[in-house]
């Protein structure tokens, strides 16, 4: 793991510094700040199954919630160095606490980032805190529906937005793609690290023609992590996926496999799954989402869960750097051996 680790760092690394410094025009040093935030709000409807309430009635759940809400606070010190902080919302569910069922606010970013620019080339850069991964974040610059429900590796807990760790990200020339690896604790942003055992975590995507007028859109991405519960159990993640970008339609299909050994005594499992979506987009701010996601928590197990999302989004004229959309969808989880949950609901995202 060391080897493989120092490897890693030495090859993305050589590209990074073995260049000489470009010629650019002088940037200036003032420090700037600003701040931005994210809502996403929803009203959900319940259509199957029905619940039983205290006294025994029949009836279909509904709520009005906020699924997430944060402050960004970006700055800059000077041309070189850049930070983010985040705090996040996230509900209390701990049943010993006195503020169970409260919504708290937690951190989710705290970091420094080395911008790369003057010896290499632009967006590339170094990051060391509390960052992002390399897998959601890409994933979710291209799927705007975050809003909706989570991508499925998020949502199956195979990973989070953000890790305590460093990364380095290198962009290649041309607009062939990019490569984002970096070593984090593995235990997520809502866990302390227990052991020794970190996560190796690469991202490599390719963009194969940038320059054909049709298939610039084309993207392939290859993402390894290499973790371990202790020593000796496995937590391994690789997904292989494709997107296609377009003025008129955008597209995603990822394959997603995971090897688990969570304790000791327990078999390791080998999780299977796949996600697809198609985002028609048909003018004047509509767009069409359709979303299938098949995940089996273990290969030798017949348990699946088969998510069909279907929803119809408008997204308001804003300004950039701003975003505001409404979506109405209907997702339909089916679980092995367990009544089909369908769900109806109005999403809301706001973001400046």
């Amino acid at each position: 793991m060391k080897r493989l680790v120092v490897a890693l760092v030495v090859m993305v690394a050589a590209p990074l510094f073995g260049q000489e410094p470009k010629t650019e025009p002088k940037k200036s040093d003032e420090a700037s700040f600003r701040v931005g935030g994210m809502i996403f709000a929803d009203f959900t409807y319940t259509a199957a199954p029905t619940s039983l309430d205290a006294e025994g009635n029949a009836y279909h759940p509904s709520s009005f919630g906020i699924t997430r809400a944060h402050i960004n606070f970006l700055g800059t010190i000077n041309r070189y160095l850049s930070f983010r902080v985040t705090p996040d919302i996230a509900r209390e569910s701990g049943g010993g606490s006195t503020l169970s069922g409260s919504q708290n606010y937690r951190l989710k970013f705290a970091y420094a980032q080395v911008n790369l620019d003057r010896w290499t080339t632009g967006g590339s850069w170094v990051r060391a805190g509390l960052i992002n991964t390399p897998w959601i974040e890409y994933e979710e610059s291209i799927y705007r529906y975050r809003f909706q429900g989570p991508t499925l590796p998020d949502r199956e807990g195979l990973m989070a937005v953000a890790d305590n760790g460093v990364g380095v990200r290198y962009v290649f020339p041309g607009d062939y793609g990019d490569v984002n690896a970096g070593i984090y604790n593995g235990e997520t942003y809502t866990r302390q690290e227990p052991n020794d055992q970190k996560s190796l975590q690469v991202r490599l995507t390719a963009r194969p023609m940038p320059k054909h007028a049709l298939l610039k859109g084309w993207r392939v991405t290859g993402f390894v992590n290499e973790d371990r519960y202790a020593a000796s159990r496995p937590r391994r993640r690789m997904i292989i996926g494709t997107t296609f970008e377009h003025p008129r339609a955008l597209a995603g299909f990822d394959l997603v496999r995971a090897d688990d050994q969570p304790s000791a005594d327990a078999e390791v499992l080998h999780a299977r799954g796949y996600s697809a979506w198609l985002n028609p987009r048909l003018g004047k701010g509509w767009e069409i989402l359709l979303r299938r996601d098949r995940y089996r928590p273990d290969r030798g197990d017949p348990l699946t869960r088969r998510r069909d999302v279907a929803g119809v989004a408008y997204w308001l004229p804003t300004g950039s750097g701003t975003a505001a959309a409404l979506l109405l969808d209907r997702d339909s989880l089916r679980t092995t051996g367990a009544p089909t949950l369908t769900n109806y609901g109005v999403k809301m995202l706001i973001s400046f």
